[in-house]
Parts: C-alpha cells; structure tokens; sequence
C-alpha cells in the first residue's frame, strides 16, 4: 500500500511538473510578445502582481500594432477585440456567453441578409464520390473503395425551398435568435458541417417528432425545435456520426473536418 501511494505521488510530481514546463511564465516580464502575454493573463491568478506590469504593457502593443499594420492586415481586427476585451476584464479570454452572443449575432446577420436579398436559385452538387475514400487503414490506401453519396437526392429536395418557404423559415429562425424567453417551448440548433461532404442531420425525438436538416460542405444551416430529448444522426463523408442531446437551450455541433 506504501508503494501505491509513492508511485501515485510520484505520478502527481511529474504531471504537475510537465503542466509547468510547458506553461513556464518564470521570464514572462521580459517578454515582448503578444500571445505569450495574452496567455499568461488567461492562466495566471486574478490577483499576480505581474498582472498590473503585463496588462498595461500588452494593451500599448496592441496599439503599436494596429498604428503600424499595413493595409489589409488580418490581424488588425484580431488586435482590436483583444484590446477592447481588456479594456473590459483582466484578459482576452472569452466566456461561454460571449461565444454564445458572438455565434447569435453572425446568424442574426446572415438570416438578415437573407430576407433582404431573398433567396438565389441555388443548386447544391453532392459531393463527387470518387473523391471520397474509406481508408480503414495506411496500408488499405491503394483498394479502398468510394463512398457512394446514398443521401444525393434527398439532400437536393430538402435544400430546394420555394422562396415563401425560405422566407417563414428565416423568419422563425430570426425570431429564435432574438428570443431570450426561457419559457420558451423552442429553440435554434445551429449544425457546422466542416467536412467535405453534404450531410444531412436526422434529429428524432419522442413519438413522432423528426427533424432533418441539410447542411452542405464547410458550411452550416440552423433549424427551430421543440425543446427536448433527441437523438442525432447522420452519415459523415461515410462516417456515422450518433449522439444523444437534451436541447433545453441554443445548442450549437460541429461536426466533420475538412481535409483542405
């Protein structure tokens, strides 16, 4: 029993030390940079001392930064909410409801959009089979065979709204974002699909209560529910995704990775 105990203190010992070598902040107040400084305010204590040398000091190169970008700088706009995230707390880390506000808001302006411009008569292409592979191991590259796009037909008639029908969808998923009412009976569930391949997203609840949602390739798409238990399906570039989920609130899934 002795033994157990050492060799789980020991374990301890080099856990925590491993955690401290690859976050050492011993010479953070000589650093010079950005991301080294912005990670020690995520991680350090609310009340380190270096705090009051270090914030100051990453807020003005921020402000060097942003002075002196050129033209097109990418992380120019980076900079700028980082720098008002300071402004408003003790680091850049953002919290769940940020994530949550900033996620609404980008589907609020694309639903926006979409009522003002109406819908394009836009055919989506299922993904081209051949240029999808099963590959269950390295060494079953060269035999691996195509995936065949079972859901091709299904997911062309799900995307093919009249205009009316796309109007009264953007409008209730409009009507869900700004919904805060947690009374409410419904509520927004918002797919990524950051594979290749066009899904399709099954979303079955008690009795006779279904869902599909078409999301296409490195895209997404957002339905109205019925708060609830679901189980969630769909078929991934040949990959069966599954997952139980009680949907209470927004919820949010990103699913697949693209191989770009």
């Amino acid at each position: 029993m002795k033994k157990l105990v050492l060799l789980f203190i020991s374990l301890v010992f080099v856990s925590y030390s491993a955690q401290r070598k690859n976050k050492d902040y011993s010479d953070i107040l000589k650093s010079k940079n950005i991301y080294e400084i912005n990670a020690f305010l995520r991680d350090a204590h609310p009340d380190d001392p270096k705090r009051s040398v270090l914030k100051p000091r990453v807020m003005a190169m921020m402000k060097d930064y942003i002075r002196d970008a050129p033209p097109g700088d990418r992380k120019v706009k980076e900079m700028q909410e980082n720098l008002a995230r300071l402004k408003r707390g003790p680091s850049t880390k953002i919290s769940f409801e940020e994530f949550n506000a900033i996620i609404r808001q980008k589907q609020i302006q694309k639903y926006q959009q979409q009522l003002q411009v109406g819908q394009a008569a836009i055919v989506y292409t299922p993904s081209t089979p051949q240029n999808v592979y099963i590959t269950a191991s390295a060494s079953a590259k060269a035999s691996a065979a195509p995936i065949p796009d079972t859901e091709a037909s299904e997911f062309n008639m799900l995307m093919a709204e009249n205009p009316a029908e796309h109007k009264n969808k953007t409008v209730k998923i409009l009507n869900s974002l700004f919904d805060n009412d947690p009374n409410s009976k419904e509520c927004i569930v918002l797919i990524q699909n950051k594979s290749d391949c066009n899904i399709i997203v099954r979303i079955e609840g008690t009795g006779h209560t279904k869902y599909r949602l078409p999301v296409p390739a490195n895209g997404d798409n957002s339905i109205v529910i019925e708060k609830g238990d679901y189980l969630l399906s769909s078929l991934v570039c040949g990959a069966q995704y599954a997952s139980q989920k009680t949907i209470q609130k927004p919820l949010m899934i990103a699913l697949g990775s693209s191989s770009k």
